[in-house]
């Protein structure tokens, strides 16, 4: 993940700029819903009808803002979107979530109203027009009633016990701030540093020289990638939580996915330690693999095929590099 350096802060934004970024948010959201309705009709029709309904609402939002805009600023709306704006959250593709079942679908709705009332309050917060900032009250107020609607969608077809949504909400958050950047930080530490680590390894036949290397590319991976993830989103808009968290957890766990198979070149004995390290490469693959399964919800298989066939050509690089 890099920094953001081409986009805009929503800080910087101007009042013109907040509510364009409104209009095209409130028409994307309005198409995802639709996609999701042509997607449940055959089966759930009643779900189907209540994101009609929902699109429906989003298309008055924007009618409304586009007014607003004609209002203060003129006919002329600057082309802004959510791939503008450092840190403003972003939408999952339709296909990506379409095929997972109505819970998902509710989930990521659920989810989608609650990013968009956290703005609304945000961009309310700023602006100074009075009748701006009722509007975007109202608009706030609205999407979070519409959370309501999307978090009962299942009732009919399903039986969910009476805290999903409050338990869904939680892992979602955990997800945001720990699991996603801690994941992001171990495959990072665990394949990027496979390659200078046995290449050292290879090229000297040293244990010390290679622990070194492989400690201060941990290290300076772990850093980077810390500050990286912390400084790319605030987590105002996104919701994903303290830029700190999410930057200690990514740190940490980069630090950690390269000491694994830095560590056992402590032993003195080359070939030991070089076959203990080959132990806990082929142990942190497979867990990035399950972990990426268990809170991701990648499938296993296809996890697995990522990240082993990534990292063991990431290790056999170093390997070849080293003995050259």
């Amino acid at each position: 993940m890099g920094f953001s350096f081409n986009r805009k802060r929503f800080k910087d934004l101007s009042e013109q700029e907040v509510l364009a970024l409104a209009i095209s948010s409130e028409e994307d959201d309005a198409r995802i819903y639709r996609g999701y309705a042509e997607t449940l009709r055959a089966e759930y029709p009643d779900s189907a009808a209540v994101f009609d309904g929902m699109a429906a609402e989003e298309d008055i939002h924007r009618q409304r803002l586009i007014d607003l805009h004609l209002q203060r600023f003129g006919s002329v709306i600057p082309l802004i979107r959510r791939e503008h704006v450092s840190g403003y959250y972003a939408r999952r593709p339709v296909w990506l979530i379409e095929n997972l079942g109505l819970e998902r679908i509710r989930t990521e709705a659920a989810a989608m109203e609650r990013d968009a009332e956290r703005f609304y309050l945000a961009a309310a917060a700023r602006t100074k027009d009075a009748a701006t900032r009722k509007l975007l009250g109202d608009l706030a107020a609205a999407e979070a009633g519409h959370q309501n609607t999307a978090t009962d969608l299942s009732a009919q077809h399903l039986d969910p016990d009476s805290a999903a949504a409050e338990d869904d909400q939680e892992r979602r958050q955990f997800l945001l701030t720990w699991v996603q950047p801690g994941l992001a930080g171990l495959m990072d530490g665990s394949v990027s540093t496979l390659a200078p680590i046995f290449a050292t390894a290879f090229a000297t036949q040293d244990t010390w020289t290679t622990f070194l290397v492989g400690l201060a590319a941990s290290v300076g991976a772990g850093i980077s990638m810390g500050f990286t993830e912390a400084a790319s989103d605030d987590g105002s808009l996104s919701g994903r939580g303290s830029p700190w968290k999410r930057g200690f957890a990514s740190g940490i766990m980069t630090t950690l996915g390269g000491l694994g198979h830095a560590l056992p070149y402590l032993i003195p004995d080359f070939w030991t330690a070089t076959s203990v390290a080959f132990v806990v490469v082929f142990v942190e693959l497979w867990a990035i693999a399950w972990i990426q399964n268990k809170y991701m919800d990648t499938p296993f298989f296809r996890a697995a095929l990522q990240v082993v066939l990534g990292g063991a050509l990431v290790f056999a690089t170093g390997v070849l590099i080293g003995s050259g």
